[in-house]
């Protein structure tokens, strides 16, 4: 590698990488996932059976491209960090999203108060949903008020 990169540069592209992947996961989730790729994520708004869903392709796509970043890493450095940042979203979604929300893997806990709570209900609204249009609350970090989604539910459920 040319020029090492320094702790402070590593660090902000860890943190900018945590930041833009929300943005990117909104727009993967909004019109990717409630898009084209309905077929697999239909599953999420079901009911199932079992630990797995078909919705978990997509962390195994993700979890590709994210190792062929970290590969191409060793040959440009700033890869290895952006997908280390990558890892990181991915590891606060895995809690938040299915340990959180979903509670799989055998975690209970239901937030009363706070931000958690806030994110909690804001997941919870969006599941409201059962088909591919109409949606509400496509994040999984940023949280919006509970009170605008449900008004906005509620707008889009009269004729």
């Amino acid at each position: 590698m040319a020029d090492a990169m320094s702790w402070i540069e590593k660090a902000g592209l860890v943190l900018g990488m945590i930041i833009f992947m929300e943005g990117f996961a909104w727009a993967t989730h909004r019109w990717v996932m409630h898009g084209i790729g309905w077929g697999w994520h239909r599953s999420h708004h079901e009911p199932h059976q079992g630990a797995w869903e078909k919705n978990d392709l997509y962390a195994i796509v993700f979890s590709v491209v994210v190792m062929g970043l970290f590969t191409a890493g060793w040959w440009w450095e700033p890869l290895w960090w952006a997908a280390l940042g990558i890892t990181g979203y991915g590891a606060i979604y895995a809690f938040v999203h299915d340990m959180l929300v979903h509670q799989r893997f055998g975690y209970r806990w239901v937030p009363r108060r706070g931000y958690f709570k806030r994110l909690h209900q804001a997941h919870r609204l969006h599941h409201a949903v059962k088909t591919r249009e109409n949606g509400v609350s496509f994040g999984f970090l940023f949280a919006p008020d509970p009170v605008r989604l449900k008004a906005r539910l509620r707008e889009r459920a009269e004729p």
